[in-house]
């Protein structure tokens, strides 16, 4: 069974990382719940208020994660998929 990780990055606005981190919490992730071949997703924060998701999906395409409010943005959305090559 193939497994891709969707990796989804945004740089906040200034002074705005907890709100992104908030409402990733609140919105995105409340939205990927359910979805069909979800296995995993891990929120994490970095310096420059950089909010990173990954999630792992099992068989499945990723389902887009949305884009957050445009206030909330210090830059545009990255997005990148990777299928998993080697498990140890």
């Amino acid at each position: 069974m193939t497994t891709t990780a969707a990796m989804w990055e945004a740089r906040a606005a200034d002074g705005r990382g907890a709100d992104l981190a908030a409402w990733v919490r609140g919105t995105a992730l409340p939205a990927l719940r359910g979805s069909a071949g979800l296995v995993r997703t891990e929120l994490f924060g970095a310096a420059g208020d950089r909010v990173l998701l990954i999630t792992w999906w099992a068989g499945e395409r990723p389902v887009p994660v949305a884009d957050p409010p445009a206030e909330l943005l210090g830059r545009p959305v990255h997005r990148w998929s990777f299928t998993s090559e080697h498990v140890e």
